[in-house]
């Protein structure tokens, strides 16, 4: 088997595999795959025969939820239950 390479430098690559994402945001696999279900990171594309997600859309899609709970899909959906 391969080794795997380390993150070097100040930032992941631009696309980066689900283990690699799970890392870097400090959670499990399990729960990027939750916040892709409910749409706060967004979904992975295909590179070849790989799933990546590209940094900078991961990024751009937390700072937007950063902004509040009026920008998660989930909070909007609770907001209306009365």
């Amino acid at each position: 088997m391969a080794a795997r390479r380390d993150i070097s430098g100040d930032r992941p690559p631009s696309y980066v595999s689900k283990a690699t994402l799970a890392k870097e945001l400090d959670m499990s696999v399990s729960t990027v795959d939750n916040l892709v279900q409910r749409g706060i990171l967004p979904k992975p594309i295909r590179v070849g025969g790989s799933v990546r997600w590209n940094w900078a859309q991961v990024d751009a899609s937390l700072s937007a939820s950063a902004a509040g709970p009026e920008a998660d899909p989930f909070m909007q959906g609770i907001s209306n239950v009365s």
